[in-house]
């Protein structure tokens, strides 16, 4: 393991080579303060992350942890134990990556929602404020109201009269949502990535209606002082959309004007076999329901509309080869015409990939750990015993919402931190278990307690029907350091928060203009 300074990194990124940049932090402490290129991988949920993220063992790999050298070394001494055989860390700070000349920037999916922002400066795309969509509900106008985010979100609440067609369906089924040239059309989402995506988006595919993104999402909604509805279930209709074949004109037509070349199962099959000297990212783009239903052996699903908005959730090296893939083209096409204009420099679409044999299994890529149980009965039976504590590992804002009755919860990196029980059971758990068990040895070397995890994990638990538990101000806003608190998960100033998300998306635009290290590759303005 070697080291590289700031000035060796930037010189780096702009190179045309492959190199994963990883921060190791917590996505929380990664969202105060970080490079626009950096792609968070938290140590505490490494072996979950580093190998979809960067998928070649020998890929080069550079550690960032504004300056935690501790936290460096781990991060390297666990890469190596997984394979990975060129592991560099940049043990610089925030105020040397400044004095190398980088600029830093807050939040995350950074690239993504910069990018977002160009393409609203670029293309002009119109919007309409949220007392102005309000009036014209009102009056009746003629309209539909688009949700580009996952159906999971729109669920929990949305703008009234809007339906569930998360960003990457769009442009592949509007004909069908919208007949009518008179009606005019408006996409939301909770801010305003994937509502200027998503409307820029319908106004590419060259539907003849007006085409508005809802300024701010929901949020702009709610501080509007507007009434938003929860529960809803409306949503597109699976199956190909009845305007297909204006859709598979609108696919060829996107992909001559921005140069997108498709590719064959024989050339993917030639990539695949040399997947050891080059990244190769498969990448099925349909909605998640499809992919399940079946897909091709090796890919991982990325639905187009989620994969523009959270690229660095995908793809931790930017150089590697991206194959895009679902059963028309067209919304692999609409994905690819976004990623080449974020600048990625290899990006395809595989042409007939679901005609061959599928398959229905879930992520390999996850490890299964060999960990020592205890089932949810069992767990149930002794809850009651005084030397029985359950730890929950999982994600804090999951927590807060539906936990163990009794449990308590610590970040996974930190478990030597937590208040341990000296003797007795601990049960470890977390979403599936599978985190919880990754950390059997670290729990092992801090306790003399017999360590146990909960097979399934909570999902098993609250599957079995017992009861969960909640406390919104349990683990409070400042220690729930393993995510970046959107606006809606905090406990106070929700308003005040979401106002300033709004303002750091809109300020963008202005910082990567004076950074010289970021630069997009926008289309035509038509």
């Amino acid at each position: 393991m070697s080291d590289m300074k700031s000035e060796t990194l930037r010189a780096a990124l702009g190179a045309k080579d492959e190199i994963a940049l990883l921060d190791l932090r917590e996505q929380g402490e990664f969202g105060a303060c970080h490079l626009f290129w950096a792609v968070n991988a938290p140590l505490s949920r490494l072996e979950f992350e580093v190998s979809r993220l960067v998928p070649r063992k020998a890929t080069p790999v550079v550690i960032t942890t504004a300056g935690n050298d501790g936290l460096a070394m781990r991060g390297a001494a666990a890469l190596a134990a997984l394979g990975y055989s060129d592991v560099t860390v940049c043990p610089d700070t925030p105020d040397e990556w400044t004095a190398a000349g980088f600029t830093l920037y807050s939040g995350i999916n950074v690239p993504s929602k910069a990018f977002g922002e160009a393409v609203e400066h670029h293309y002009a795309t119109p919007s309409v404020h949220a007392s102005e969509l309000k009036a014209m509900q009102d009056r009746g106008d003629d309209l539909v109201v688009l949700d580009s985010r996952t159906y999971r979100e729109y669920h929990n609440m949305n703008i009234p009269q809007g339906i569930s067609v998360p960003g990457g369906e769009l442009a592949y089924r509007v004909r069908d949502l919208a007949p009518s040239p008179e009606t005019t059309i408006v996409v939301n989402c909770a801010g305003r990535t994937r509502s200027i995506l998503g409307a820029q988006s319908v106004i590419n595919a060259g539907v003849p209606n007006k085409v508005i993104a809802l300024e701010n999402g929901t949020m702009g909604w709610h501080l509007a002082g507007l009434e938003l509805e929860h529960g809803r279930s409306d949503r597109f209709a699976s199956g190909d959309p009845e305007t297909l074949e204006a859709a598979i004109a609108m696919r060829d037509r996107v992909a001559a004007e921005h140069d997108i070349e498709t590719v064959d199962m024989a050339r993917l099959a030639e990539w695949q076999s040399e997947a050891d000297h080059r990244s190769l990212y498969l990448l099925d783009v349909r909605d998640p329901d499809e992919f399940a239903a079946g897909h091709l052996p090796g890919s991982r699903n990325a639905p187009g509309g989620q994969l523009v908005q959270a690229t660095d959730f995908q793809i931790g090296v930017p150089n590697g080869r991206i194959v895009l893939m679902d059963d028309t083209g067209v919304r692999a096409t609409m994905t690819a015409h976004w990623l080449v204009q974020m600048g990625y420099p290899d990006v395809y679409v595989l042409d007939n990939g679901l005609t061959g044999e599928l398959e229905t299994a879930g992520d390999a890529s996850v490890p299964c750990m060999d960990a020592p149980m205890i089932g949810v009965d069992d767990l149930v039976a002794r809850l009651d015993d005084n030397d029985v504590s359950v730890l929950d590992l999982g994600e804090s804002r999951v927590f807060r919402k539906g936990h163990i009755p009794g449990a308590t919860w610590a970040i996974r990196l930190r478990i030597a931190a937590a208040a341990l029980p000296d003797n007795g059971t601990l049960v470890l758990t977390s979403d599936d278990g599978r985190l919880a068990a990754l950390a059997v040895e670290e729990a092992r070397a801090v306790t003399n307690a017999e360590v146990l995890v909960l097979s399934g994990g909570t999902n098993a638990w609250a599957a079995a029907g017992h009861v969960t538990e909640s406390d919104p101000a349990y683990p409070a806003d400042e220690d729930c350091v393993d995510v970046y608190l959107r606006a809606y998960d905090r406990n106070t100033d929700v308003e005040a928060r979401m106002q300033e998300y709004i303002d750091w998306e809109i300020a963008l635009i202005d910082q990567i203009a004076a950074d010289d290290d970021v630069s997009f590759r926008m289309g035509p303005n038509v």
